[in-house]
């Protein structure tokens, strides 16, 4: 940014809202290592003048008055000069130019994103609105589609309470770990029952499934390994589950919110037990065998982005890794409801699959009150279960005999709103879940 205090007749064309501005060049002539922009109209810069006799006109603490006559104000004009030459080409302008007062950088800035700690963006209405209209519109709610939350466990009775009418799980098809102690959906209110009513917002005719994974104590060499173990039973439960329903309404969604944060909790990669990076791990063979027999898959995509990770972060780079990263799951990223991505939703390139994540979906609103009547559902374990929810509502009319899981993660990717670089990025994937584009798809293919 360019200021300057040209010849008075050109400043008062540039003042005067009656007068037709003069472009930049008649402003600014020519000025030698600097090229301007002709389509940034100049912009009269008033005089600061302080109030009281003797002030500082350079201090915000005192009062000011701003000054617009011709022989007080300036004229700012925009142009680019290159870096490497900025310190001789002040010095230049400074002797050469008495008319430029003075020239300021001009950074690119962005809105701060949405981080852990911070207040509600919004709140689930404004998630139903944005997504549960169109799908409502066509009685796309998830009657008759199972949906499994994988996680901590659910409860039911905090869930009636915030949504405001019975909830209820599927006891008889859900899966729990052995040692682990609680009724399904009466485990404490944690992040399981966050992910519950997430899923409910945009499938509130779903039926729930609990598999409290996340309780699992199993000791293993690493974090994850005697995790995965229960994880891999989990899943082998589901496929039963997925295979004894009838082959013409077969409908099963399976939303993970975990992952692993780092290095540590894992075998190094080519190590034969390595999660992270191995698609010949049992559990990513479990998720490839329960996908392929049409359960449409899950996972968050982590909360390890680069502008404010989860203090557990600890991969130097690539942060979407083992079953996150899964060629045949959906991989979801966190935006917020205005449509910004979230500053800890992860990037891509994936471990197992480079094109991750795949679509972004909303968190960090208030909703379940799991952690306090004030607290965000946040983190991509928010989105992971909305985004759920909308694969759940478009199977009640589309169940595996008429669309595959390959099918529908197409789908998504190709009806999502592109909200970064044109196609496909790291940030956000194919772009935002939108269910406009979906229903007027399911219309097409009726």
């Amino acid at each position: 940014m360019i200021q300057m205090r040209p010849e008075q007749d050109v400043l008062r064309a540039v003042i005067d809202p009656n007068e037709t501005t003069p472009a930049a060049a008649t402003v600014a002539g020519d000025i030698p290592g600097i090229a301007l922009d002709p389509n940034f109209v100049p912009v009269p810069v008033p005089q600061p003048q302080p109030a009281a006799p003797g002030g500082d006109p350079l201090s915000l603490d005192q009062p000011l008055t701003f000054s617009m006559a011709p022989e007080k104000a300036s004229v700012l004009v925009r142009g680019e000069i290159q870096d490497y030459d900025i310190a001789s080409r002040y010095a230049m302008l400074a002797t050469a130019r008495p008319d430029i007062v003075g020239i300021s950088s001009d950074p690119v800035i962005e809105s701060m994103p949405t981080c852990g700690g911070d207040a509600p963006v919004g709140d689930w209405h404004d998630v139903q609105r944005k997504l549960t209209q169109s799908l409502e519109s066509e009685g796309l709610e998830g009657a008759g589609v199972a949906l499994a939350v994988l996680d901590t466990g659910i409860n039911v009775q905090h869930l009636s309470q915030v949504i405001g009418h019975d909830q209820s799980v599927d006891a008889a098809r859900s899966w729990k770990p052995a040692g682990v102690v609680g009724n399904f959906g009466q485990f404490d209110v944690d992040h399981g029952t966050m992910c519950a009513f997430d899923a409910r917002i945009t499938a509130p005719k779903a039926t729930l499934l609990d598999l409290p994974i996340l309780l699992s104590r199993r000791p293993g060499a690493t974090v994850m390994e005697g995790f995965l173990s229960d994880a891999i039973a989990a899943f082998s439960h589901l496929r039963f589950i997925l295979e004894d329903m009838p082959e013409e309404r077969r409908a099963l969604v399976v939303s993970n919110s975990w992952g692993s944060f780092s290095p540590s909790w894992d075998f190094p990669p080519g190590h034969p037990g390595n999660y992270s990076d191995n698609p010949a791990h049992p559990f990513n063979l479990a998720v490839t065998a329960l996908e392929q027999a049409g359960a449409d898959i899950l996972f968050a995509a982590g909360n390890c982005g680069r502008e404010c990770p989860d203090g557990r972060c600890q991969f130097p780079s690539r942060p979407i890794n083992g079953a996150n990263s899964h060629p045949r799951v959906l991989s979801i990223g966190g935006v917020n409801v205005d449509g910004v991505r979230v500053g800890y939703s992860s990037q891509g390139p994936g471990r197992l699959s480079r094109r991750k994540p795949d679509v972004c979906s909303f968190t960090h609103f208030a909703g379940s009150k799991a952690f306090g009547e004030n607290s965000p559902d946040s983190g991509t374990s928010a989105s992971c279960p909305v985004a759920a929810g909308v694969v759940a509502a478009v199977r009640s009319q589309l169940p595996v005999s008429k669309l595959s899981p390959m099918e529908m993660r197409t789908l998504l990717r190709r009806t999502a709103n592109d909200v970064g670089g044109a196609g496909f990025d790291f940030d956000n994937g194919y772009g935002t879940i939108d269910t406009g584009r979906i229903v007027d798809v399911i219309r097409k293919l009726r």
